[in-house]
């Protein structure tokens, strides 16, 4: 029998009160937060289930004093909130109808039942609280320990109950899998590709972001668009989007920038704003994610400016993306060190400083201010005694 070791969360005072509230033989420990103590993984989220109906574990929780939120109550889940730590707990389920965007689900009784709905068989995974016995229904602790994501049964029935699984896959494979993918759940996934276009935009945005999130999605991302991904999800990508992702990941490394999943993604896209700006749109990012792709595909196309000089037109998050996609190792580490600890800053002079010097308010007046600004940055912002020289000069030669 395998049982989860020993670890910090298992002994938590606010799980262990919640058990108690609810009984140690009505809840188990279920999903990532076992899977991952079992690969030796940090733990963050650690969500329960029960057979117990959401009313009654609101109740048996509120008696001992413990705050319920109702999260997801038309889906069986509630927030506990207990010693200051949260944890989510979900009535067992089984599907009764399901569209491939969202399902109709029944209350149900049978553990197996539960974990029969969940894609994959490394999260079907439900561990005792208190022994830490781990039950596994469909060899999921195996295709663990063998590097191998799994759809539970039928591939294709489990990616008809929700597309977004397509998706899932890949990043699970990302994370968790070695060597290569499936068989039966990789042909599965490329054979119902087409149906990512049924999915929220958003939904699909949200899980590209997550796998340009892994250490190193380069594999997992050239095997998406080996097989057919991104033409569904990402028609307007790059073509040889390999060798910007290569070089990306290697500056990263060398100037120890940690992961940037819209930096990465920019990546996919050709070094176009207005491109940018359309696939933002539809897949309906903010402004300010809309924003910042736009300004790195404007601004890595070509020789890039000085790092400086292009945070005054980006802001210094941009300049430091832009080199780090477009740079070399060496070019990157210099533009980011030259970054480092330093804000944009203000021109030190005003209109009313060139009025003071005899220009007559005006059109003259922005335009003379405009190219004082652009000889201040050219210059690596200088002081204010050297911004008054160059408004002197500006003005001189407008007066010649």
């Amino acid at each position: 029998m395998t049982v989860l070791p020993d670890t910090r969360w298992r002994t938590a005072p606010g799980l262990r009160r919640i058990v108690a509230a609810l009984g140690a033989d009505k809840v188990k420990i279920v999903g990532g937060a076992v899977r991952d103590t079992l690969l030796g993984l940090p733990v963050t989220d650690i969500d329960l289930a029960t057979p117990l109906l959401p009313e009654e574990v609101t109740k048996r929780l509120e008696e001992t004093g413990i705050k319920v939120i109702p999260t997801g109550i038309a889906h069986g889940t509630v927030t506990a909130i207990a010693s200051g730590d949260h944890h989510e707990i979900t009535t067992l389920r089984r599907d009764v109808e399901t569209d491939g965007r969202r399902a109709t689900i029944a209350f149900a009784g049978d553990w197996r039942d539960d974990a029969a709905r969940r894609d994959f068989t490394i999260n079907a995974l439900y561990a005792d609280p208190e022994s830490g016995a781990v039950d596994d229904w469909f060899g999921g602790l195996a295709d663990l320990q063998n590097g191998c994501v799994r759809f539970i049964g039928d591939a294709a029935a489990r990616i008809a109950e929700d597309h977004l699984r397509i998706l899932r896959f890949y990043r699970f494979a990302g994370r968790f899998g070695r060597g290569d993918l499936e068989p039966d759940s990789h042909a599965a996934v490329v054979a119902a590709r087409q149906s990512l276009k049924s999915l929220s935009r958003e939904r699909v945005a949200d899980e590209l972001l997550k796998i340009l999130s892994l250490p190193d999605p380069r594999a997992i991302v050239g095997q998406m668009a080996a097989d057919g991904i991104f033409a569904v999800v990402l028609p307007e990508g790059e073509s040889d989007f390999a060798a910007t992702l290569d070089r990306l990941l290697g500056n990263e490394a060398a100037t120890g920038v940690g992961p940037a999943p819209l930096r990465r993604f920019a990546a996919l896209l050709p070094p176009d704003a207005a491109t940018a700006e359309q696939v933002a749109s539809r897949l309906r990012l903010s402004t300010r994610q809309r924003k910042h792709l736009a300004s790195l595909a404007a601004h890595r196309a070509g020789p890039v400016r000085p790092a400086r000089q292009l945070a005054h037109a980006i802001g210094v998050d941009g300049a430091r993306d832009v080199w780090l996609l477009a740079g070399t190792p060496d070019t990157a580490r210099a533009a980011l060190l030259s970054l480092k600890g330093w804000a944009v800053p203000q021109l030190p002079m005003k209109g009313g400083d060139i009025i003071a010097r005899g220009v007559t308010a005006g059109p003259e007046v922005a335009r003379i201010l405009r190219a004082v600004e652009a000889a201040w940055v050219a210059e690596d912002y200088p002081d204010a005694a050297r911004v008054a020289a160059l408004a002197d000069q500006m003005i001189g030669r407008t007066s010649d």
